[in-house]
């Protein structure tokens, strides 16, 4: 008598083969599906982001900065850290409809991921900071969010002798002020990297890695005329870094936040917020920027309709015609898009 593993094998295997005629190595927008194929390695991220000219990396620059990271006494009451909405345990986000920052007032946007922040050219929902440096430092000065004074901070770290020799070792001429503050966080967020899931490993060339439902799945994610998701979510990082009014409910409020066109006042930009990566989706529900999208199948419906409020719509957006095995089929692709979960040891701050 057959498993059931083979049985449930066999059932996903028909449901798939319902979708499509064929799961050959056809062609599709030059894609052939064939694991490992060359037209398909576009979709594979380096083993580590890059880093800028002026901050490169080392491992001692990297642990001072986790230090920094996981330390909440970098927060004006010392209550928050980096790590308490990008926390590892929930995709390095929050898991929240929108972040909770200073004495918990709840902000306007949901916590964006830091995985793979490090590819990104640009940061932040709407764009604000350029770099991960940038980025590092925003939240802290935010009143709503960290309230850090960095005159206390820079104290603090001064006079705490396991983060003077830290320094001391990291930046022997720059010494302990902001910018060598936010070299070592950024230093340490380009290591939250997810470049290692079934689909990476599908494309590598290993045959049984993802599931011919998510291989269907993948060709109705870059299929122009049904999914035609990666018109946004792009190789490798299934994100265009660019910005888009996705049509949500929240932009029909009387004020609603306009995203993008506040740091780019062109009108395409109104409520237009920053495409995210979708490596490691499945960890860091809800989702969109205003986190009104408990699950991945919202997500699809969603995207379904075409979105909801069409006024400044972005021109990427349009109707579809999924069916639900369809969208059932992208969603078994974009499950494949997370990594093994990495364990992660808590560093020992210095007193």
């Amino acid at each position: 008598m057959a498993s059931l593993k083979t049985l449930i094998h066999i059932a996903l295997m028909v449901s798939a083969l319902s979708l499509s005629n064929s799961l050959s190595a056809e062609d599709l927008n030059g894609y052939i599906f064939e694991p490992g194929h060359s037209s398909l390695q576009k979709w594979l991220l380096p083993k580590v982001a890059p880093s800028p000219e002026n901050n490169p990396q080392s491992q001692e620059k990297i642990q001072l900065g986790k230090m920094l990271f996981f330390d909440p006494r970098l927060s004006g009451d010392g209550s928050m850290s980096c790590a308490s909405c990008h926390n590892p345990m929930l995709g390095w986000s929050d898991a929240q409809p929108v972040a909770r920052g200073h004495k918990s007032q709840l902000l306007q946007r949901a916590t964006p991921t830091i995985t793979n922040a490090g590819f990104n050219h640009i940061q932040m929902w709407d764009g604000r900071a350029k770099t991960l440096e940038e980025q590092a430092i925003g939240p802290m000065e935010a009143v709503m969010e960290m309230n850090s004074n960095f005159e206390q901070l820079l104290s603090l770290l001064k006079n705490t002798q396991g983060y003077v020799d830290a320094f001391e070792v990291v930046f022997p001429t720059e010494g302990i002020n902001k910018e060598t503050v936010v070299k070592a966080i950024a230093s340490f967020e380009r290591t939250v990297v997810s470049n290692n899931s079934p689909f990476d490993a599908w494309v590598r060339g290993d045959r049984l890695a993802m599931t011919i439902l998510q291989i269907q799945g993948f060709k109705l994610f870059i299929d122009p005329g049904k999914g035609n998701c990666a018109v946004c979510h792009s190789a490798p990082n299934f994100t265009d870094d660019g910005f888009h009014n996705i049509g949500l409910v929240s932009f029909g409020v009387e004020e609603p936040d306009l995203g993008r066109y506040r740091e780019r006042p062109l009108n395409l930009m109104k409520g237009a917020f920053k495409t995210p990566t979708l490596r490691d989706i499945s960890l860091s529900a809800p989702y969109f920027h205003d986190g009104s999208a408990e699950t991945l199948e919202d997500v699809l419906a969603f995207y379904n309709l075409g979105g909801e409020v069409k006024t400044n719509l972005s021109p990427n957006l349009k109707t579809q015609s999924l069916t639900q095995d369809e969208m059932a089929a992208i969603i078994a692709f974009l499950q494949g898009l997370s990594s093994a979960p990495k364990s992660i040891t808590l560093p020992l701050l210095p007193q």
